[in-house]
């Protein structure tokens, strides 16, 4: 079966307060590929992340720019919009929401994405306890308030079981390795790898090479100046852990 799109952009030159920071940007995802984006800082990652989920101070510069999601053109959606068509973000600092648990959040947003198939809550929460399981949170997280008292590592872990549960089409992760030690590392690939299972086609933007240890990344993208300046696999890690990003 012939995969589709899960996200396209196209020509995609942003500004913010007046100043251009992508330039050109263009991209094709299909549904469970891993496509990374890697560069120095002040390079646009943060740009790119902020452009797609719909941020109102990151403006197109003009009709020609383009994101679509399953062929369909988002440019002008809100993000709760962008996230009811699938597309879903991971927070690389996830805030902190007292009051309210993380798997009554779970179950609750689940039922607002698939509100129109017949849901099972109790199937539900046992999936919600084996997607925990299988990231090596444990359980009582589900019953405590949203990142709340979390340590680093458990917050990227509950992002993880957040977008695992939620199965979007799309995921974006914005450095989300950032802090973590290696069981941490390795409880987020887990995840990654379980959303590519799932159909996700995933974009993971990173300085850094630590994560790709544990990953097998379809495509590899080198982002400088507002530019993807080099596309390539694997090899184009290895070239930044050996060079920097200068001969880029």
């Amino acid at each position: 079966m012939q995969k589709i799109p899960a996200l396209t952009i196209k020509e995609l030159y942003v500004s913010v307060e007046g100043k251009e920071i992508l330039k050109g940007i263009g991209l094709s995802i299909l549904s469970g590929e891993l496509h990374v984006v890697m560069g120095p800082n002040g390079s646009g990652k943060s740009t790119l992340t902020y452009t797609l989920m719909g941020h109102p101070n990151y403006k197109f510069k003009d009709q020609s720019s383009k994101i679509k999601v399953n062929n369909t053109l988002i440019n002008t959606l809100a993000p709760h919009e962008r996230a009811k068509m699938g597309l879903m973000l991971a927070f690389q600092n996830p805030l902190a929401i007292p009051g309210v648990t993380l798997g009554s959040f779970l179950r609750t947003a689940y039922r607002e994405l698939y509100k129109n198939e017949k849901i099972d809550l109790i199937s539900l929460h046992r999936q919600i306890q084996q997607t925990a399981k299988d990231l090596r949170l444990d359980e009582a997280f589900l019953k405590r308030a949203i990142n709340d008292g979390f340590s680093g590592g458990e917050k990227k872990k509950a992002e993880m079981l957040q977008l695992v549960t939620l199965k979007p089409k799309f995921a974006i992760f914005d450095e989300i390795d950032t802090g973590l030690d290696v069981d941490a590392l390795k409880s987020v690939a887990a995840g990654i790898e379980l959303l590519q299972k799932q159909g996700t086609g995933i974009l993971l933007i990173t300085h850094y090479q630590r994560i790709l240890n544990f990953l097998k990344p379809t495509h590899v993208h080198i982002m400088k100046a507002g530019k993807l300046v080099k596309n390539g696999g694997v090899e184009l890690v290895k070239q930044v852990e050996e060079k920097g990003y200068a001969n880029f």
